[in-house]
């Protein structure tokens, strides 16, 4: 039986991997699963089995499962199709008559207004029909989400946004891996919902501040309404779709929609969440 990891090229699938590995999971009871035969091949160099698993696919994800394997489910971010890849990747598992799937949603799926949460209402509901022992783990927001915000704001000295004073409990991907590790390395996570995100809220007056600390410049938080938002980020070169997208995202920011702090990722991490600026830092390099 294997911890078989689909979604493992991925930024959080690798962190997943490196964790179980230094938690003492031998290498050859972890399949890393994904599409990049690059990345595959550079997991493969830490010891563990890999995959090719591909969501578009099912059958690839057969031929990765065992039956008894235990399954981390990483939400695609192919956002027009994702729906019907996880459908197809959790009927697979249900083939392979896994004994343990694990799913990667958003903080407080069947509560929130944040745009991206319906896909993952419909995969939630969707694994709890299959009948397959579950365990959600609805991740709130990446500190790296910001790397771009951060490298505008070295040139121009602003922080753009229609967050308002709305707050963040952001932690970094590392931070999310360690406590995933965790329940995929201890018992008794089976129908637990976990909702995973950092121990303190900011707000961009406070990522500001940040920014200005570790680029060592000064760097002020520029608040706009949405329309202006979403204006600002196609004059800057974003086509309006992507645009309106990423305004929408401040907008529920501005509602609170990821300010939610439970303690749960850093119980299940083993540690205190990274603090802003420590998981901004490595970003400003």
């Amino acid at each position: 039986m294997s911890i078989v990891i689909a979604g493992a090229t991925g930024q959080l699938g690798r962190l997943v991997v490196e964790e179980l590995l230094h938690r003492g999971v031998p290498g050859g009871e972890i399949v890393a699963g994904g599409r990049s035969a690059t990345q595959l091949a550079e997991l493969a160099g830490l010891g563990v089995k890999t995959a090719s698993v591909d969501y578009n696919d099912p059958a690839s994800v057969i031929s990765a499962l065992s039956e008894g394997d235990t399954m981390l489910l990483i939400s695609g971010n192919d956002i027009q199709n994702r729906t019907t890849q996880h459908e197809a990747v959790i009927d697979a598992a249900v083939r392979a008559k896994v004994a343990h799937i694990l799913y990667t949603s958003v903080l407080a799926a069947d509560s929130t207004p944040i745009i991206l949460a319906p896909d993952h209402v419909k995969a939630e509901q969707y694994i709890r029909a299959s009948g397959l022992p579950f365990t959600f783990l609805r991740n709130g927001w990446y500190t790296e989400n910001y790397a771009a915000a951060l490298a505008t704001a070295r040139e121009t000295g602003t922080l753009l946004g229609s967050a308002g004073e709305g707050r963040v409990a952001s932690a970094t991907r590392a931070d999310y891996a360690a406590a995933i590790a965790a329940v995929l390395t201890t018992p008794g996570h089976e129908g637990h919902v976990y909702e995973l995100s950092g121990d303190y809220a900011w707000t961009y007056e406070e990522l500001a501040s940040a920014f200005s600390t570790v680029l060592g410049r000064s760097v002020s938080y520029h608040s706009v309404n949405s329309a202006e938002h979403a204006s600002a980020l196609e004059a800057a070169g974003l086509d309006a779709a992507t645009a309106g997208f990423l305004a929408a995202l401040d907008g529920n920011i501005r509602e609170d929609a990821l300010a939610l702090t439970t303690g749960d990722l850093a119980r299940l991490a083993g540690r205190p969440t990274t603090p802003l600026i420590d998981g901004l830092r490595p970003l400003a390099v």
